[in-house]
């Protein structure tokens, strides 16, 4: 039976968000960074350039017969030149007074500005970089102060700042599709050491509590560690449950018998026929909850025997020869033959215990089924495969019921009236696919059935 497990979620998806969304924050983190910076060192280069075509500008600036001279130096604009041919736009002004250059210029700023001010304006329809600078003049018999207004269009730095923000979008996209790939390789990593585990413990049969002893990592010591914990305990538990049913099939058989044999002894000192017809079918009752505890506590022990096998190597014709050895003296008081055909020897390697209870339950069904004065036959081959197979003369399988029978406390309908459980077939198929092997049920053409266990 399979119980359905409550999800709360992938862990390996948990994972990869928390990662990929992690990468994508410090790729925009990384962008806006970069550009900031490119947009601050690009500004400060131009503003650079502007301050020093200002001074230069301002150097040329002289008092001659009292009147100011100023012949606007080559210099001061060739260093203004850019790739996008930036316009250049300048006023002059004489102790506040518009003097010369472009008139929109004066007005928008501090006209007396202390050193170089800076500022970004608009100017005919274009973003532009501003500086203004003053110098004090003195002549022979008055003193100017000449201000130089400097404004250059921001055309250049704009497609310059766009390739930076392109590379940097580039650079970003790059970093976060790495770590992206990485995240899913240390996801898969990780989350590889719990498939492993899953995997070990999927791979082993139900009764196979062996701890785990491969090295995990150090976070998953405590699962594993719970998970050997709760293997010994399970371990504990099924020998003790082992035990018990030995002990049980011991304590509950040897009372029956006991009684069985009180009964039959009063049986024979009775004389009434309907006291002897009540003593018989105590017998008879007898005899079907000895069989029935029995082959309930030996249906038992194979189910706890068959998860762990104990496999040694063994003769199949002699495991046969020293179970017909022991049945026949009960085949003789039914007047039946027990005839085992044979090679010399068949090895095999497997559980001796399982495998002799096996084919004693199936000699046992047809013995008690074969009619007197006839023969079960029992018959070992190994030419493709291993092959045992037990036939009687009695009455066969119910076609209709034929793919049934080895289920438990399955009974055909020809058996009422006979002693017996259902469990004597299921035993024998539980032993043999415990093995790898099939059993497979037939009936003889001439009257009779065949169980054929396959190995």
């Amino acid at each position: 039976m399979t119980v359905k497990v409550a999800f709360s979620g992938s862990l390996r998806n948990r994972l990869v968000v928390t990662l990929i969304g992690g990468a994508a924050l410090l790729a925009l983190l990384l962008f806006f960074a970069v550009r900031s910076y490119a947009v601050q060192i690009a500004q400060s280069g131009q503003d650079s350039i502007l301050e020093a075509s200002v001074t230069s500008i301002l150097d040329a600036a002289a008092i001659r017969n009292g009147v100011i001279e100023l012949d606007l130096p080559y210099s001061a604009l060739s260093m203004l030149n850019t790739v996008a041919d930036d316009r250049v736009f300048y006023a002059i002004l004489e102790n506040g007074e518009f003097l010369s250059g472009y008139q929109d210029l004066v007005g928008q700023t501090d006209l007396m500005p202390s050193g170089f001010l800076f500022e970004t304006r608009q100017i005919r329809d274009s973003s532009a970089r501003v500086v203004s600078a003053n110098r004090l003049l003195i002549g022979a018999d008055r003193r100017i102060k000449v201000q130089v207004i400097l404004a250059q269009t921001q055309d250049a730095l704009s497609e310059t700042l766009s390739e930076i923000s392109r590379n940097a979008a580039l650079f970003g996209f790059c970093f976060f599709t790495l770590v992206a790939g990485l995240s899913f390789w240390a996801t898969k990593n990780t989350i590889g050491q719990l498939d492993k585990l899953t995997h070990s413990v999927t791979r082993r049969g139900p009764h196979d509590l062996r701890p785990f002893t491969k090295p995990v990592p150090r976070e998953m010591a405590p699962l594993v560690t719970s998970l050997n914990s709760l293997m010994m305990r399970l371990e504990q538990s099924f020998a003790q449950s082992e035990d018990f049913i030995a002990e049980a099939a011991h304590r509950v058989r040897t009372p029956l018998a006991t009684v069985r044999s009180y009964a039959e002894a009063t049986l024979q000192r009775v004389d009434k026929e309907e006291n002897r017809d009540a003593m018989r079918a105590m017998v008879k009752a007898i005899d079907e909850s000895s069989r029935a505890a029995g082959q309930l506590l030996d249906h038992a022990m194979i189910t706890f025997r068959a998860g762990h096998l104990e496999q040694h190597p063994l003769d199949l014709v002699e495991l046969a020869q020293d179970l017909v050895l022991r049945l026949t003296p009960i085949a003789d008081m039914k007047d039946l033959k027990l005839e085992l055909d044979s090679p010399q020897s068949v090895p095999f390697s497997g559980d001796s215990v399982l495998l002799q209870n096996a084919l004693r339950n199936l000699i046992d069904n047809a013995m008690k089924y074969g009619p007197t004065e006839s023969s079960v036959e029992i018959s070992i081959s190994h030419k493709e495969a291993v092959q045992i197979k037990v036939c009687d003369f009695g009455p066969g399988f119910p076609a209709h019921e034929i793919d049934t029978l080895t289920k438990r406390f399955q009974r055909g309908e020809n058996a009422k009236g006979t002693i017996g459980s259902g469990l004597g077939l299921t035993i024998a198929r539980d032993v043999i696919e415990a093995h790898g092997g099939e059993i497979q049920l037939s009936n003889r053409s001439g009257g009779g059935a065949c169980v054929t266990l396959s190995l």
